[in-house]
C-alpha cells in the first residue's frame, strides 16, 4: 500500500476509528480478506455505505481494467473481517446483481461521485459487494 494509505490505516486502528472513519470527507471501513493465493490477511481502507443493517463497499479501483486485488480475495473466500469505527465483527461478502446492484450503485455514487467516473473508464461491470454481519 502506499504510504499516506498505510498512515490512514495506523491512524484508524490506533483510535478505534476516531481518527480515520471520515476520510476525505467520506465515511470509510477496514476490510480484511483472506489472500487467495498467500492465505494471509489483507487489510484495506474503503469507502462504504449502508443498506438495511449491511455494509456495501465498491471494487472500483479507479476505474482500472481489473478488479481490485481485495475483490479477487473475497470472491475466492467470502467470509471477511470489518471495522466500522471501533466495531469489529466478522462478515459474509456477496457481489449484487441486477437490480440490487444498481440501486446500491446509486446509493454508492451518492456518497463518492467519482465512482461513476470510474465505470465510464472501464468495459468491466464494477461491483458492489454486500457485506453481512455473521
Amino acid at each position: 500500500m502506499p504510504d499516506w494509505i498505510t498512515a490512514h490505516v495506523d491512524r484508524y486502528l490506533a483510535t478505534d476509528g476516531d481518527e480515520g472513519h471520515m476520510f476525505r470527507g467520506v465515511p470509510t471501513l477496514l476490510l480484511t480478506t483472506i489472500g487467495r493465493k498467500s492465505g494471509e490477511g489483507r487489510l484495506i481502507p474503503l469507502i462504504y455505505g449502508e443498506d438495511n443493517g449491511t455494509y456495501i463497499v465498491v471494487g472500483s479501483k479507479g476505474g482500472h481494467a481489473l478488479h481490485p486485488s481485495w475483490y479477487e480475495n473475497l470472491v475466492a473466500y467470502a467470509d471477511v473481517k470489518v471495522q466500522v469505527k471501533a466495531d469489529r465483527f466478522s462478515a459474509r461478502a456477496s457481489t449484487a446483481s441486477g437490480e440490487e446492484r444498481n440501486r446500491l450503485w446509486a446509493l454508492m455514487a451518492n456518497i463518492w461521485k467519482g465512482y461513476n467516473e470510474y465505470q465510464e473508464r472501464t468495459v468491466r461491470e464494477i461491483p458492489v459487494v454486500v457485506l453481512t454481519r455473521t
